[in-house]
């Protein structure tokens, strides 16, 4: 176990990576959605979001098989395995021509990607504590948040010189340099000797632990609520940008510029929560998270679209919020689990997406001729976001302001 507050740059880099496998399979397939459509004779282009939002439902289910069993077998084995599935329902997606069994390749896929998208924060959590694991996490979900600012023109060029096919091909080259990287330099972070005995009851039991922490809870449904608002923008922002503004060709850079809008949260909030503590960031990134939709709302609330430049910059200013409360959030909750970080982080990366993925379809149904539906999400579950903060705040359990 590495000491509290001992930076070290290899081990953040490919905790990030393994994330970003995950990010690269959502985001380069973006620009692709029209054709892979077209190739599998979709009628509703609305039902192209699927092929977004159904790779978390696999994610979040995957955290539960995946988690329980790491923290009895170790990290690194269930990595690896994880990485088998995903390559298995790669070659699915690419060989199918039924869109219903695309939808299952990617809810596999998200289920092999399940793996090294829950047991990096449970790495983490094994390494470090406090708000200097909030730091480290903020740093690896910065860089997490930055592959999309190249994913979309990467899957554009590779869609223009090749196929959508093309884009799965790359990601399962990419997973297996990072699994190389992994597999060389990663040591295991969960000694055998704090190994869980693997029985019958493993999950059982660690739910029956997690839920004995009521602020496990709380940052868990919060997550749940800027996740599910946040993840309509990723399924819908193709539909909005290129059908609602007919700006297909810039889809890429406006999609990339406002990843770094997140990217410098993230990395303004990894060089202050040390100082101001992640609670207290948490919070007011809840309230300006909360202001930014409203004001949205109340101003175009005709439902009439803004200009692109109005609608780029309340987009820039509601994910810097959002940048401030991704890392911080699963800090939070994972705090008092560090005896079962598996277990622990499959509960709140499970429970968070089963809540986001109905979240974002239902939000998304709306968003066909304006972006108003989506900026009324964010501002119903940003208000619900608050009051879970206040409630604990009442409770004492939380930060004061003072």
């Amino acid at each position: 176990m590495q000491k509290t507050e001992t930076f070290k740059f290899e081990f953040v880099a490919l905790m990030a990576s393994l994330m970003s496998i995950v990010a690269l399979s959502i985001d380069a397939l973006l620009p692709a959605l029209p054709d892979i459509g077209t190739t599998l004779r979709i009628k509703n282009p609305s039902d192209n979001q699927l092929l977004i939002t159904m790779i978390f439902l696999g994610i979040g289910f995957g955290q539960l098989v995946f988690g329980p069993i790491s923290d009895s077998l170790g990290r690194k084995p269930v990595v690896f395995f994880g990485f088998i599935v995903f390559i298995l329902a790669s070659i699915v997606c690419v060989n199918t021509k039924s869109f219903e069994v695309m939808v299952i390749g990617r809810i596999l896929q998200g289920i092999g990607l399940a793996a090294p998208r829950s047991l990096t924060i449970s790495m983490i959590r094994d390494s470090y504590s406090g708000n200097y694991m909030a730091k480290i996490t903020s740093i690896v979900v910065m860089f997490f948040i930055m592959v999309p600012v190249i994913a979309p023109t990467l899957g554009t060029f590779l869609l223009y010189f090749f196929s959508w096919k093309a884009i799965f091909y790359f990601n399962l080259g990419f997973g297996v340099l990072i699994m190389y990287w992994f597999w060389k330099r990663q040591p295991e972070t969960l000694p055998k000797k704090k190994r869980i005995k693997l029985t019958p009851n493993l999950f059982v039991n660690g739910a029956k632990e997690f839920f004995k922490y009521p602020e496990a809870i709380a940052y868990t449904l919060i997550s749940g609520f800027i996740t599910g608002s946040f993840m309509v923008y990723l399924s819908t922002s193709q539909q909005i940008f290129e059908t609602q503004y007919n700006l297909a060709d810039m889809f890429p850079y406006i999609f990339a510029s406002l990843s770094i809008s997140i990217g410098l949260a993230t990395y303004l909030n990894s060089t202050l929560v040390v100082k101001f503590g992640m609670l207290r960031l948490g919070y007011l990134a809840t309230i300006g998270y909360c202001l930014v939709s409203l004001l949205y709302v109340v101003l175009f609330w005709s439902g009439n679209n803004p200009s692109i430049y109005v609608l780029i910059g309340f987009f820039a200013l509601q994910f810097f919020s959002v940048g401030f409360l991704f890392g911080n959030l699963r800090a939070l909750a994972m705090q008092p689990l560090g005896h079962i970080a598996g277990i622990g982080a499959a509960l709140n990366g499970f429970i968070s997406t089963v809540m986001a993925v109905p979240i974002a379809n239902f939000i998304g149904s709306f968003v066909k001729t304006s972006v108003l539906p989506l900026f009324i999400g964010f501002s119903i579950f940003g208000v619900l976001s608050l009051l879970v903060f206040l409630r604990l705040k009442k409770q004492n359990q939380v930060i004061s302001l003072a």
